[in-house]
């Protein structure tokens, strides 16, 4: 469960959940749920967009703290950098999103047929004799 207040922790969960999900979808037994799959994963591509967004905004806010410890000083505008990737990442999963979604209106435009029951086989007697 999400504890909507320790991202170290939501992140881990998340990274376990996509992972779940990678697996699963290696054979589609029922293709009805790709429509919903897609819903969700254009939902979490958002939210991660979000999330990539506000981590690039807290180094764009703390660029330069004076209680943050710089191992190299050759690396002084670390922060700018994290920040500069993190929001061009954002971007790029804003455009991913997008192409989810086209991906999700089409899918909703695709009607899978159930699968056809196995056949019944019908015997008057067992094959055993009396």
């Amino acid at each position: 469960m999400p504890t909507f207040d320790n991202p170290a922790a939501d992140a881990a969960e998340a990274e376990q959940a996509l992972r779940g999900l990678a697996h699963a979808t290696r054979r589609i037994e029922d293709p009805s749920q790709i429509y919903g799959v897609l819903g969700s994963l254009s939902q979490a591509t958002a939210s991660l967009s979000q999330a990539l967004h506000q981590l690039g905004s807290y180094h764009d806010r703390h660029g330069a703290r004076a209680d943050a410890t710089i191992v190299d000083p050759r690396q002084s505008g670390a922060a700018y950098r994290v920040s500069w990737d993190l929001h061009r990442a954002g971007e790029m999963l804003a455009s991913i999103q997008k192409a989810i979604d086209s991906a999700h209106q089409s899918e909703a435009t695709i009607v899978y047929q159930p699968p056809a029951p196995a056949a019944r086989t019908s015997r008057a007697h067992d094959g055993l004799s009396l």
